[in-house]
């Protein structure tokens, strides 16, 4: 045996031992080596082989198949997390070698939109996941505040939330939501207000919640005056703060309360009707309360998980681990004090829902012929005016006229 061949029986062996780690059926295992084959055949494949196998399991499991009713269905339905998980790849080296991936494979443009919706929903939300720490700070205590707590049985299973918890119920419940309206989800605008929607829930369930008052940031301007008096009650009626967090945290109030009515009240009452979320469906309450949080929350993790596997979508739940920073080049968890890399998302943020309540409002029929609003930058400002001067000479020759 040679060295060529060596190196290619080694690369099988990381092939087989990768597909075993996602346990991957043999039909789409086969469909990847064939395709690894092919491509390094005619290309030579620089960085990790480990990295390029993961490209090629990934096309193989989102690759449409024919089914015995003469439809079609994707392959296995393996998470992409879990894929560079196993190969020790970043998602931003991802999508890099995708790219290049998609051109040497000469994949279809419906694969290659998807991919690029899948990056911008990326970008999307570790924007807002940078908005999210310091917002949810805000309005409740910080994790890092908490005593230990003590080991509990099964039996002592149903006990108050913490802020930990609830910091992570909070932010699978806005992917959640965020993932089932693909027209908004690699929205910056929209996102952000899905997340004060969010947030406006949890905070309300906070204060109708018996015995959670502990949980809130006593600090926290959108609270009332009393507050801390022991006689303190919540309004009658559902409770809504989207106006306050949006004058606290720079949204825009009509867009907030658009979303909220259209997107995000019909999906959470869904959750509550599939008994996903459990409380009182009626006032959208009651998932806070002991006995129902931790059934609430891992029902909530499952659906999702359901969702990311049907999908393909990222599972942004990664946001939240203590790896993150290496997984996907993203700040460290929440537990961190600091705030540092907050300056650039608030910015971007800023610009975008400045420039979202600077539209001129119009029918929805009518927005098709409005100019999109966007920033720019010194390469699209330079393209445009290359872009421009092609305009302005089309039609004239590439030459000077016989007159001149």
């Amino acid at each position: 045996m040679n060295e060529e061949e060596e190196a290619v029986q080694k690369t099988r062996l990381s092939f087989e031992d990768l597909c075993r780690a996602l346990n991957m059926d043999e039909e789409a295992s086969n469909r990847a080596w064939r395709s690894y084959e092919n491509i390094s055949k005619n290309y030579t494949l620089e960085g990790s082989e480990l990295h390029w196998l993961a490209c090629a399991l990934y096309v193989a499991c989102r690759t449409s198949v024919p089914t015995v009713g003469k439809g079609t269905a994707e392959g296995n339905y393996v998470s992409l997390t879990r894929i560079l998980r196993s190969s020790e790849q970043s998602l931003i080296e991802f999508f890099s070698k995708m790219k290049n991936w998609q051109d040497m494979a000469n994949l279809p443009k419906e694969f290659r939109q998807s991919t690029e919706k899948l990056e911008r929903n990326f970008t999307v939300t570790a924007v807002i996941f940078k908005k999210y720490v310091p917002i949810f700070k805000d309005i409740f205590k910080p994790p890092s505040e908490e005593p230990p707590r003590a080991h509990r049985s099964r039996k002592q299973r149903r006990h108050p939330c913490t802020v930990a918890e609830l910091f992570q119920f909070c932010w699978v419940l806005f992917v959640h939501a965020k993932g089932n309206f693909p027209m908004i989800s690699d929205d910056l605008v929209n996102s952000y207000h899905l997340l004060l929607c969010a947030l406006d829930l949890v905070y309300s369930n906070s204060l109708v919640c018996s015995s959670r008052k502990d949980l809130l940031n006593p600090t926290f301007k959108g609270l009332s005056e009393d507050f801390n008096s022991k006689d303190y009650k919540p309004g009658a009626g559902p409770l809504c703060f989207i106006e306050q967090l949006c004058e606290l945290h720079h949204g825009v109030v009509l867009d907030a309360k658009g979303v909220k009515e259209h997107f995000w009240k019909p999906f959470i009452k869904k959750l509550f009707e599939r008994k996903i979320l459990k409380g009182k469906e009626e006032t959208l309450t009651g998932f806070l309360d002991p006995v129902n949080f931790g059934d609430s929350l891992t029902s909530l993790n499952r659906a999702y998980e359901e969702h990311v596997l049907s999908s393909g979508a990222l599972d942004e739940r990664i946001f939240l681990g203590n790896g993150a920073r290496e997984d996907i080049g993203t700040p460290g968890p929440y537990l961190c004090e600091g705030t540092e890399n907050q300056n650039q998302p608030a910015s971007i943020l800023h610009k975008s829902l400045t420039a979202a309540a600077l539209k001129v409002s119009t029918p929805l029929t009518g927005r098709a012929y409005l100019q999109e609003t966007t920033f720019g930058t010194p390469v699209s400002t330079a393209m445009e005016g290359i872009a421009r001067l092609h305009s302005l000479l089309a039609g004239l020759k590439h030459r000077p006229s016989l007159r001149l």
